[in-house]
């Protein structure tokens, strides 16, 4: 099959029906994206790739530019390490990037137009990455990457993307939940007895919180903004420019994804203390952000009133996944969730760097530095 591929600079000059015609169902779709790219990151530049048969829009995904220091993934005593070395090596740990995928999402959305035979998926796919690197190669840039590549996708094209001489490594899971249950005491009953009996001894410790579920942010924006950014700044895990969000996020997220993303705000009396970004779908529930006021949270224990408020909200509504992302592993494993895998794609142009990056993947693995999921790993052998 022949394909044409196609960088475009913002996906703004990408059809949006042809976009989410290739994209059925997701919450994180091109409005999404659309709003994301019309706020100022300092830290990227983004961007879209397409695949075209006969003048047609056939598969898509969206891309971005940053330059990722080489510990991006490091945590704890070794992030401490490099931070101090890096005002001297800084020309060797930070490396320009393109990448496919997106740092607003948990997972790289490649996407493909549906009556399109799984040989033609895999012929397009192969198209966008000649695309991607050629860009790459005009734009200067030795290293592309595929961020965030679901197990789903790995399964059906990582064999596509090793012919093409790209290599694997692991990226953080994500955590799901799964919930068949009638009610909230039956989620309840399926977590082991010490578990069950601190969700419930915390939720009565939690004091008077009132929960307002909401489609807009009228009058809280610059709050909620704070608390993201506080939260985000009390974290014992830093990933860097991945964290940036654009200028005036939430609000615009809110307004283009309305009806699909909501917030739950939560206050204590009458201060917010925190709020729940989730994006709703057909059957899944993405938990997007929290962000919490301390030591106002802490004290009303926001993070299990918040999860059960969730778990609720999905069985009222009859969703059966609970997604609640790449961070804070240890609650979400003990209140039952599952690790679904993902992947990271990356190629150099320059034997020697490539060479030296494949060394380092075998010995450095995003999933194995992150503390709870180390800490998860040492009970459970």
């Amino acid at each position: 099959m022949a394909f044409e591929a196609k960088i475009f600079a913002s996906i703004a000059e990408v059809s949006a029906s042809a976009w989410d015609a290739c994209f059925p169902g997701e919450a994180e779709c091109y409005a999404y994206y659309a709003a994301c790219a019309r706020g100022s990151n300092r830290g990227l530049k983004e961007g879209a790739v397409a695949a075209f048969e006969n003048g047609k829009l056939v598969a898509a995904a969206p891309t971005f530019r940053i330059t990722f220091r080489l510990d991006t993934p490091f945590q704890g005593p070794l992030k401490r390490f490099t931070e101090r070395l890096y005002p001297f090596a800084k020309g060797i740990m930070d490396l320009p990037i393109i990448c496919l995928g997106s740092p607003y999402s948990e997972r790289c959305h490649i996407g493909f137009q549906p009556d399109l035979s799984a040989t033609g998926k895999r012929a397009a796919l192969a198209s966008l990455m000649a695309c991607l690197e050629a860009h790459a190669g005009a734009e200067g840039t030795g290293l592309v990457a595929i961020k965030d590549l679901s197990a789903h996708d790995e399964a059906a094209f990582g064999t596509t993307l090793l012919s093409l001489g790209w290599t694997r490594g692991t990226s953080l899971p994500i955590a799901l939940l799964d919930l068949p249950f009638r009610d909230e005491a039956s989620y309840l009953a399926s977590l082991s007895a010490a578990t069950r009996k601190d969700i419930r001894r915390k939720l009565r410790n939690a004091g008077s919180i009132r929960v307002q579920w909401r489609d807009d942010l009228d009058g809280v924006e610059d709050v909620v903004t704070s608390l993201y950014e506080e939260t985000r700044e009390r974290s014992r895990l830093d990933y860097g420019d991945f964290e940036l969000l654009p200028d005036q996020y939430f609000p615009r997220v809110m307004k283009a994804l309305s009806g699909t993303a909501r917030v739950a705000l939560y206050f204590a009396e009458d201060e917010l203390c925190a709020f729940n970004l989730v994006f709703l779908e057909k059957d899944r529930l993405i938990d997007k952000f929290l962000g919490v006021r301390y030591p106002l949270g802490r004290e009303h224990n926001i993070y299990a009133v918040s999860w059960m408020e969730n778990v609720k909200e999905c069985l009222a509504r009859g969703i059966g996944t609970l997604q609640t992302g790449q961070t804070a592993y240890g609650p979400k494993l003990r209140f039952g969730s599952r690790l679904m895998p993902s992947y990271v794609y990356f190629k150099h142009r320059s034997a020697v760097p490539y060479a030296i990056l494949k060394t380092v993947n075998r010995f450095i693995k995003a999933d194995r530095l992150d503390p709870d999921l180390r800490a998860a790993r040492a009970l459970s052998s």
